[in-house]
């Protein structure tokens, strides 16, 4: 104790007779340690903040400095706060990752190899830029919560150019970022402007993060359009997650040389099964047709060929194609365009199944059984000639609308279609018996017109067509995959990993507000009870609320080297092998078959593939990523601008989620927009933890997930590419 009390005097003393210095920075540092060195001795006891500052003496007019003092210990994870709220030698470690923020001003740091992330409260943030590698240590977390950090440390920036909104100012002007992740306008000389005015939407390029209550600043460097040009909003996202557009010249070159027409050579060695009827069946408006089906009944069995176009036949490993080809992971379908992964020269040409043209195919030829067994398997590079090419909509007339004039036009090929149409079901009941979990959420398909502009928005038809190549493509995946799991040779898988234990048991907790249970076994859950529960809510108001919480309790499939199965599919062995010319790890995996087939897989080829395999899918899985969020932010891009001319009007929807700042609502056509709490006639609504229900204080109204109600649309911005709605009278 007299330890303490000496700690203390010189402690208020350093405090008045330091008072004044101009290094105030190393005043500050030499406080520090006082109190750090006070904490780490063996007589200290923790205590509160206002425990110490009485012990240490400290008026309360400098009790601010006091407290800034312990902040920057605890950032630097020298001490951290106890549940009660008491100072202790520090514990935590600090972790490395990755920055992800919200536009609410918090965030979540990533770590490599780690499950949970971690969650970043708006003051801990210490001027983090969504995307940068930081620092971050672990603050007191209650148990049973997710876990919080305080970022101590930005190691390296993860975004260098932001895409955004230009407005001008007589001496300055600023861009307002895109990306609501970045919540700071950024700060633009006009001397760095290019020229740039009001309403042109840019590139910036950071010059500086900001930092002290500063804006951060930039230069700059593209001119995208103006907002009202057609295409410009669409370009915008192109640019925002850098997207590659044009194909280096390199590639191009390398692209026009491969020819239009196969050649006798070409054929060497390979199963010419040109004789064979096959079809492709794709939308109306696809032109790289990268699978065809064959069919056919061999005694009670069926044997099905699902042949997929022989890109790698054409897209040699470390060329000038392949590398760029590695470089954007996936083809990214936007709402009006589409961003290949190989030049059309390929895409569209040579590697497209055309009708009438011989082509170069790696097939799956699968005997099956009556009962959706594969008995026997065939993986062979093939020639094949597609006798028609067939769209989604031509089959559903055939095999769901019995169209006379359909059939008639197509009457050679019906009965194929009809064997596709009782295989594909045997199949589909089969993944369901196993446990397969059919998520069956509407996609949005939009019409545009000739400048880009939506005329309409509407659920995707899922049909008879769609799921009987949906179903021929996952049996081909799964055959190929068991393959090649079981010859041990270096693959990539496409996994999905059993669901988070403490996401499933809120789950489980969430539905039984509804009456439903799951069962979980050994802190597991398995894909099968999940299955039970979607075909209990099916046709219920439930439906679809259920189905989104079972969603969003489901990790994220990813490719990787390893085999550890796919949750969502029930299936123990899966990959991508159907998409070649949109995804790389199916050309991959089409390189490794084709050295196998050959003969060629030797001791220094299985090396060479587990040397890349892991990248490869990581990086993939990346893309996959970035691709996605892209496509997603389009749709939410032509939503906003569809219902900006709707503002006003009333629509029917369903409250599709809760959060503290209000509930969305979805309408049928998919599209969904938020009634904010203060929208809600003003009442004040409690926020339920388990996220279900919101209940007005005064009105005493319940508004429950799952519920109709009517909606006014209030407001719309195309920048945030977000929808208001109140809700209307009576509601």
């Amino acid at each position: 104790m007299e330890h303490s009390i000496q700690v203390g005097c010189s402690f208020l003393i350093a405090m008045y007779t330091e008072k004044g210095s101009e290094k105030m920075n190393e005043i500050f540092e030499k406080r520090k340690k006082m109190i750090y060195d006070f904490i780490c001795d063996e007589f200290y006891v923790p205590m509160k903040i206002k425990e110490f500052a009485i012990l240490l003496q400290v008026p309360k007019e400098e009790r601010g400095e006091l407290k800034k003092i312990l902040d920057s210990l605890e950032a630097e994870g020298k001490i951290r706060v106890s549940k009660k709220g008491k100072y202790v030698k520090g514990e935590a470690k600090s972790l490395v990752g990755t920055y992800q923020a919200h536009q609410r001003g918090f965030g979540f740091v990533t770590v490599e190899g780690e499950d949970e992330d971690i969650f970043i409260s708006e003051d801990d943030i210490n001027g983090a830029f969504h995307g940068d590698s930081v620092e971050v240590v672990i603050k007191a977390t209650p148990e049973g919560k997710r876990r919080e950090g305080k970022i101590t440390k930005i190691l390296s920036h993860g975004t260098t150019q932001l895409v955004g909104y230009f407005q001008r100012n007589k001496n300055f002007g600023f861009v307002i970022p895109d990306n609501a992740k970045f919540l700071q306008d950024v700060f633009v000389p006009l001397e760095r402007s290019k020229g740039a005015v009001t309403g042109h939407k840019v590139v910036v390029e950071l010059t500086s993060y900001g930092k002290s209550g500063k804006k951060p600043e930039g230069k700059v460097v593209e001119i995208i359009g103006h907002i009202n040009e057609p295409g410009t909003d669409i370009m915008s996202i192109v640019k925002d997650f850098d997207l590659p557009v044009d194909f280096p010249e390199k590639v191009m070159n390398q692209a026009e040389r491969v020819g239009d027409k196969i050649i006798p050579a070409d054929m060497a060695g390979r199963m010419d099964i040109r004789d064979w009827d096959m079809v492709t069946i794709d939308g109306e408006d696809a032109k790289d047709l990268d699978d065809a089906i064959s069919i056919r009944r061999e005694g009670n069995n069926y044997l099905l060929g699902v042949h997929i176009a022989d890109v790698a036949n054409y897209v040699q490993e470390k060329s000038a194609l392949d590398r760029e080809a590695y470089k954007r992971g996936t083809s990214v379908y936007l709402a009006d365009r589409v961003i290949p992964m190989l030049p059309h020269a390929l895409s569209n040409g040579i590697c497209s199944l055309n009708e009438g043209e011989d082509r170069l195919a790696l097939s799956c030829i699968m005997t099956i059984t009556p009962k959706g067994e594969v008995i026997d398997h065939k993986i062979a590079e093939t020639v094949i000639c597609v006798n028609r090419r067939m769209s989604y909509t031509s089959v559903k007339k055939i095999l769901e609308d019995n169209d006379e004039q359909e059939i008639e036009k197509y009457k050679e090929f019906c009965p194929m279609f009809k064997l596709m149409e009782e295989l594909a079901g045997i199949l589909r009941e089969k993944r369901k018996k196993r446990g397969s979990i059919d998520f069956d959420f509407p996609e949005t398909k939009m019409v545009l017109d000739e400048n880009g502009k939506p005329l309409e928005l509407k659920p995707y038809d899922r049909n008879v067509a769609t799921k009987i190549i949906e179903d021929f493509m996952l049996i081909a995946n799964e055959t190929v995959a068991e393959d090649y799991f079981w010859q041990e040779i270096p693959f990539v898988y496409r996994t999905h990993e059993t669901p988070d234990e403490e996401k499933i048991k809120k789950l489980a907790i969430f539905i039984n507000n509804f009456g439903h249970s799951l069962h979980i076994a050994n802190n597991e859950v398995r894909p099968k009870e999940v299955q039970k529960l979607l075909t209990k809510v099916e046709g219920t108001p439930e439906e679809m609320l259920i189905s989104r919480l079972a969603l969003r309790s489901m990790k994220q499939a990813k490719y990787t080297p390893d085999n550890t199965g796919h949750f969502g599919l029930a299936a123990p062995y899966y990959c991508h092998f159907t998409s070649p010319i949109r995804r790389y790890p199916d050309l991959q995996i089409h390189r490794i078959i084709k050295e196998n087939i050959r003969g060629r897989m030797n001791a220094n080829r299985r090396e060479h593939y587990e040397g890349i395999l892991t990248e490869v899918a990581k990086h993939s899985s990346e893309m996959e990523r970035r691709a996605e969020e892209a496509e997603r932010e389009t749709v939410k891009l032509k939503k906003a601008e569809y219902m900006e001319s709707r503002i006003g009007e009333t629509f029917e929807g369903v409250i599709s989620s809760i959060t503290k700042w209000g509930m969305y609502v979805e309408l049928s056509n998919t599209i969904e927009g938020l009634v904010h709490v203060t929208n809600m006639y003003d009442d004040h609504y409690n926020y339920y933890e388990e996220r279900y229900e919101m209940v007005g204080e005064h009105t005493n109204k319940v508004y429950k997930l799952g519920q109709t109600v009517n909606v006014r649309v209030l407001d719309v911005d195309k920048l945030q590419r977000t929808i208001d709605f109140e809700l209307a009278e009576g509601e």
